[in-house]
């Protein structure tokens, strides 16, 4: 039987022992090599991280918890720890301003209306910072913000890292 494979793939080791022996390839003087497997990535190489993936993390009180997450196990990258640092600290200020303003405000018999839109204009701009973070990340710019990510790198850089 005739091999109908061009000369170059044939050369190149394409296809297994068996076919070529069954092709004629060894009765002709020729012999079969085949491919070396791939190279498999060590453990320490660090595929780059989607940008999908950093805007999971900045999702107002979503994101909190795939952050906690990869905190929790320290892999990711470098900009993907200190963003999930920033998300967790974003979310727990959030969360510790909401519930004083609203504990405040039930208690209260002077500032519960008070209380209330201090508790809103806290929400929004948490909401807010968020989004402008996500719009700075999908334009390819820092994710960081001035005064907040040092606090969270001090703060959370020595529990969750």
């Amino acid at each position: 039987m005739e091999n109908f494979e061009p000369k170059e793939n044939r050369e190149r080791g394409a296809g297994s022992g068996e076919e070529a022996r069954e092709q004629g390839a060894g009765s002709k003087g020729e012999e079969f090599f085949p491919l070396p497997p791939a190279p498999r990535p060590s453990a320490s190489f660090q595929y780059p991280i989607p940008k999908t993936q950093l805007l999971l993390h900045l999702i107002p009180i979503i994101g909190f918890f795939p952050s906690l997450w990869t905190l929790y196990r320290g892999q990711g990258s470098r900009e993907q720890l200190a963003i999930s640092r920033m998300s967790i600290t974003l979310a727990l200020t959030w969360l510790l301003g909401y519930l004083l303003l609203a504990t405040g405000a039930a208690t209260s018999d002077f500032f519960p209306l008070r209380l209330f839109i201090l508790n809103s204009f806290l929400t929004s701009g948490y909401f807010l910072v968020s989004v402008w973070l996500i719009l700075r990340l999908m334009q390819g710019k820092s994710g960081r913000l001035p005064g907040f990510t040092t606090l969270a790198e001090r703060v959370l850089g020595k529990y969750l890292s």
